[in-house]
């Protein structure tokens, strides 16, 4: 497949720009994550995985090199997620974002949120670094201000990892679902023009490319859809947010449409409001509730698996030790005005949330993302002073002398490339 050279007959709109795509982050009934906190009490999912096998927490993480051609000459890096045993498993191939600025040094991609929910469930998950990101090999195609284009030459390389899981002994190649956010979304979808005989549906979280130094970046990007339209027969799931940073409802509306003017099939699911930015949601392990309803569903439509056939921990959260109320900015430890006013920030944070202290009064908070716990104890150790230690988790405080520490808990941090903290002194 030469997902650069299908279409050439589009026009390159302008050339060479500054585009961004949004970092990497349930169906309007009711049960939506608000600005307002409302997830703070969220029904978690009960999985009623007690008696099955367990799956390691790290969900047998792998780094693999993929080769991006016949040659082998170029690697990508890809992070892989599966079950125990042997296989063969249903895939999905996730296709992550894209940050402004030096693209190699964009964290590696380890959608730990999303992949928890789909090995539970006994898939394999294999999320590739695109050409010219984090430690693979290559350079970023720009493709100039024609989005179609660039959407096209990303593929190659979801093509060329679909060829190489797909002769993985551990890994059903007749079962392959493609699913990617914001840029990676639109990846996805441009994917779908060619995608392999086993790819039984795409899944697009928030997808687009955004061009702000492109004239007409709007329509160039609802070109890019309709063109992929055309020319696309697997079915798809998109879902998108009322409240995202990057693209507008009414933008939106425009892509979907020109996507299924040509008949091909895409439910669209707009899932409302979420936190600050719906842009984030897959980021969230908070957001899992929210997509996971139409996924499992989609999935279902495809005749994909979709109950739990694996037991596997989420992180695990410390209980209330009763030192103090969760709003007594005072009685935060070692901390000085400067870190209470941190402490007060953190207070309007939504509520997977964590704030760290040490003796030497460093301080940090996070929210977020898979693990705010490890983000916070990592982030304030950067500090240099002294072992730091969760003061607070969620709504609750959590401190005493046994409290996990960056040395005695999990601070590796780099699973999320859109996870909020702060942290001082």
């Amino acid at each position: 497949m030469a997902f650069s050279k299908v279409l050439v007959g589009w026009m390159a709109a302008c050339a060479l720009s500054a585009a961004q795509a949004g970092t990497l982050p349930n169906v309007n009934t009711g049960t939506g994550a608000g600005a307002s906190g409302s997830l703070a009490h969220a029904e978690r999912f009960d999985y009623g995985d007690s008696n099955l096998p367990q799956v390691a927490a790290d969900l047998n993480e792998q780094i693999l090199r993929i080769p991006a051609d016949a040659s082998g000459a170029v690697t990508l890096e890809a992070t892989l997620f599966k079950p125990n045993g042997p296989g063969p498993f249903p895939l999905v191939v996730f296709n992550h974002g894209k940050n402004t600025g030096d693209l190699h040094l964009q964290p590696r991609s380890r959608p730990l949120a999303f992949a928890r929910e789909f090995v539970r469930r006994g898939y394999a998950v294999i999320a590739p670094n695109r050409q010219g990101f984090a430690g693979s090999d290559g350079t970023y195609q720009q493709e100039g201000c024609n989005v179609g284009k660039n959407g096209l030459a990303q593929a190659a390389d979801v093509d060329a990892t679909v060829r190489y899981m797909s002769r993985q002994p551990y890994v059903d190649a007749s079962r392959i679902v493609v699913a990617g956010t914001s840029h990676g979304g639109l990846v996805s979808v441009a994917y779908g023009t060619e995608a392999a005989p086993g790819v039984r549906g795409i899944i697009n979280f928030s997808g687009g490319l955004r061009q702000d130094l492109c004239d007409g970046w709007q329509r160039n990007l609802v070109d890019a859809f309709d063109q992929y339209g055309a020319h696309t027969a697997v079915r798809s799931l998109w879902l998108y947010g009322d409240n995202d940073s990057v693209w507008t409802p009414g933008l939106v509306a425009q892509m979907h449409d020109a996507y299924v003017s040509h008949g091909t099939q895409a439910q669209f699911i707009d899932f409302g409001r979420y936190k600050d930015d719906a842009h984030r949601l897959i980021v969230d392990r908070d957001g899992v509730p929210v997509w996971w309803p139409a996924v499992n569903a989609f999935l279902a439509q495809l005749n994909l698996p979709t109950s739990v056939r694996y037991a596997v921990a989420n992180p695990h959260e410390p209980k209330a030790t009763g030192y103090a109320s969760i709003d007594a900015v005072n009685a935060v430890p070692y901390v000085d005005e400067a870190g209470r006013e941190g402490y007060r920030r953190f207070l309007n944070q939504h509520p997977s949330r964590a704030f760290a202290v040490s003796s030497e009064g460093a301080w940090s908070w996070a929210e977020g993302g898979d693990d705010p716990m490890a983000l916070a104890l990592d982030n304030c150790a950067k500090q240099g002073a002294g072992a730091c230690r969760l003061y607070a988790v969620n709504d609750r405080v959590v401190w005493n002398t046994n409290t996990q520490t960056a040395d005695n808990g999990d601070a590796n941090t780099t699973r999320d490339i859109d996870t909020r903290a702060l942290a001082s002194r």
